[in-house]
């Protein structure tokens, strides 16, 4: 399917109602948006499979919805560094953010690199892309032994005093997901979880007992990984 015709059916899609209810129910602001739900994305998606040129094409075009198709076409196995961090920069909420991190960065081989640059910066969503990052690694990773993720957690001791939204939403949900990828890391991330809870950062606090409270239930044999990226945004 080529670029216009893409275009011409996301244009069919367009509902401006859609646009508000995103942006009052689920916190969703973004330039260009057409108004349309992510699972009718994932349809469109499916339907055109992966196409590195034309996901390319999709985002240049500077239309939000193009750019999250983007997102779900690329071939993870062919992103390159100078990509990624075009795309970041443009990441203006939650949604896109999340999709790009979640169903690209971490299934890259420039996932780790990525989260420890990431979670170093002050602009909002790419130190949460750092985060989500981690969240998704969890899942992605596969064969990795402890000791990949346990480098994890003193970042997350480190940026948990950032009370912004949107990042310490994403930093409880990485210490979630650390804490439900085995047994052993379970007891590790119960720790941090345990500090954080204990220091006087409001946020900090926030993220040790929220993560707290459900990883020490867990046997740690189950990811938190969203079914819907509307249900559980971090």
């Amino acid at each position: 399917m080529k670029l216009e015709e893409v275009i011409k059916r996301l244009e069919g899609l367009a509902d401006p109602e859609k646009v508000r209810l995103k942006r009052e129910i689920f916190g969703i602001s973004a330039n260009n948006s057409l108004g349309i739900y992510h699972k009718d994305l994932n349809l469109i998606a499916k339907e055109l499979g992966r196409d590195n040129e034309l996901a390319i094409q999709l985002f240049e075009t500077e239309i939000y919805e193009a750019r999250i198709l983007c997102s779900k076409m690329f071939k993870p196995a062919d992103i390159t560094e100078d990509l990624i961090e075009i795309w970041v920069k443009t990441f203006e909420n939650w949604e896109i953010c999340d999709s790009f991190s979640m169903g690209l960065i971490a299934k890259s081989t420039f996932a780790q690199q990525k989260i420890f640059e990431w979670t170093l910066r002050n602009r909002e969503f790419e130190k949460r892309a750092g985060f989500v990052t981690i969240a998704a690694y969890c899942m992605a990773d596969k064969k990795s032994g402890n000791e990949t993720f346990e480098q994890f957690l003193p970042i997350i001791e480190r940026e948990a005093l950032d009370d912004r939204l949107y990042v310490k939403k994403a930093v409880n949900w990485a210490l979630r997901n650390i804490g439900k990828r085995n047994s052993d890391l379970n007891i590790e991330a119960i720790a941090a979880a345990k500090k954080l809870s204990l220091l006087e950062s409001k946020s900090a606090k926030w993220i040790g007992n929220n993560a707290l409270a459900e990883i020490s239930k867990s046997t740690a044999n189950v990811l938190d990984y969203p079914r819907s990226i509307y249900r559980n945004n971090g």
